[in-house]
C-alpha cells in the first residue's frame, strides 16, 4: 500500500526527504484488531509540531494522520463490534491501558501507557490502518467521509474543552484564533448555547470575516477587548501571546482552556509579560487540554450528527498531503484540510 512516512523531524519546507510517500506493506493484524480501508484523512496542525518536533517524538519511521475515515476491510478472529464493509473511524487516542488510576476514573486521556494514532502508532496518511476494534467508532448515517474525519480531531478535542469551560447559557464565550477546531466549536456553541454571546480573537480579517459569516456576535483582533468580556476563551493557536491576550480580555472569576498539544517557542518571551495583578487576580484560571476520550469523540460525533454541525473544509489528493501541511505552517487556513485517499 501507498503511505506518507515521516522519517525523522524537521523543516519541512527546507528537508524534501523527511516526509516521503513510500510502499510499505499491509497492516499485520491482531486478532483484537481491524484493518480499515481509508477514505478520508483529515491534516491537523498537530502533525506539523510533530514533524517539526514539538511533540513527544514518534519511533521512527511512522505514518502521520488521526482524523480517519473509511470502511473496515478486515477483522481479526477476536473482533466482535465490526464487520467487513462498515464504516469505521479512528481519532487521536488509538490505545490506553484501561487499568491505571486515570482510566478508571474516565480521564483515559492522561492514561500513563496512551498511545496517539499517528505518533506512537501508525496513523491514516495511508492506504489502510490497523487499530484495535474498541478504539475504533462505527459510522452509521452522518455525513460523507471528508465531511466527518475533522469532526474527530478537531471538533472532538473542541468539544471536550467546551465541557471544561464549565459555561453555560447566557454566558460569554470566547475564541482565541480561528481554524479547524474553532469553527466547529462555535457552531456547536451556538446550538448548545443559543442565549451566549460568541466572541472571535484573531489576527486575520480574512478569519474575522469567516467567523462573522459563521455566526459570531463580535471578532476583533487577539489584543482587542469586546464589548462584552467573555466568562470563558478557548486558545487554539500554536504560540504564547493569545494566552497573555486571553487573560486581559477575561471577565473576573473567567477561565482561559488552552486547546493546543504544544505551543512554539519563537514568542515565549511574551510569557514574562504576565502579570499577576492584571491577568491573573480576581479568581481567573487556565487549563489545559490533552488528548481526548473515547466518550469524547462518541458523543460529540452524535451532536454533530444530531445537529447537521458540518465543518467548512478544504479538499486535497492524497499526493497533495505536503502542500497541506505546508499551508498549515504558512497559516492558509480556513476550516480544516482534508485527504481524499483511494485504497486499492
Amino acid at each position: 500500500m501507498k503511505a506518507w512516512l515521516l522519517k525523522r523531524c524537521g523543516n519541512l519546507v527546507e528537508n524534501d526527504n523527511i516526509l516521503e510517500i513510500c510502499d510499505v506493506p499491509y497492516p499485520e493484524i491482531k486478532p483484537n484488531e481491524i484493518v480499515i480501508k481509508i477514505k478520508a484523512s483529515g491534516v491537523c496542525h498537530t502533525e506539523h509540531d510533530e514533524i517539526e518536533g514539538r511533540t513527544p517524538p514518534p519511533k521512527f519511521p511512522v505514518i502521520l494522520g488521526h482524523q480517519i475515515v473509511g470502511v473496515v476491510d478486515k477483522t481479526g478472529k477476536e473482533a466482535k463490534i465490526f464487520k467487513c464493509g462498515d464504516r469505521a473511524a479512528v481519532a487521536w487516542i488509538g490505545s490506553s491501558c484501561g487499568e491505571c488510576y486515570f482510566c478508571q476514573k474516565g480521564l483515559e486521556n492522561l492514561c500513563q501507557n496512551f498511545q496517539a494514532t499517528g505518533r506512537d502508532i501508525n496513523g491514516g496518511y495511508a492506504q489502510y490502518i490497523a487499530i484495535k476494534e474498541d478504539f475504533a467508532y462505527k459510522i452509521e448515517g452522518g455525513f460523507e467521509d471528508e465531511f466527518i474525519a475533522p469532526l474527530l480531531c478537531a471538533g472532538a478535542v473542541g468539544y471536550r474543552s467546551l465541557k471544561l469551560t464549565e459555561i453555560k447559557d447566557g454566558e460569554p464565550i470566547g475564541f482565541m484564533g480561528f481554524g479547524a477546531s474553532a469553527h466547529i466549536v462555535l457552531k456547536l456553541s451556538k446550538i448548545l448555547f443559543p442565549s451566549s454571546q460568541l466572541m472571535v480573537f484573531a489576527r486575520s480579517e480574512t478569519e474575522r470575516q469567516f467567523a462573522l459569516d459563521l455566526g459570531a456576535n463580535w471578532a476583533g483582533d487577539i489584543e482587542e477587548i469586546p464589548p462584552q468580556k467573555p466568562k470563558a476563551i478557548i486558545d487554539t493557536t500554536p504560540v504564547w501571546k493569545p494566552i497573555i491576550a486571553s487573560l486581559n480580555a477575561l471577565e473576573k472569576g473567567g477561565r482561559v482552556v488552552i486547546n493546543a498539544i504544544r505551543k512554539e517557542s519563537t514568542d515565549k518571551e511574551e510569557l514574562l509579560k504576565l502579570q499577576y495583578e492584571s491577568h491573573l487576580w480576581l479568581e481567573k484560571e487556565i487549563k489545559s487540554v490533552a488528548n481526548v476520550t473515547r466518550q469524547d469523540v462518541k458523543e460529540f460525533l452524535a451532536l454533530a450528527f444530531k445537529n447537521n454541525i458540518k465543518p467548512e473544509i478544504q479538499i486535497y489528493s492524497f499526493e497533495n498531503a505536503k502542500k497541506a501541511l505546508i499551508e498549515i505552517k504558512e497559516k492558509k487556513i480556513r476550516g480544516a484540510k482534508v485527504l481524499i485517499v483511494e485504497g486499492k
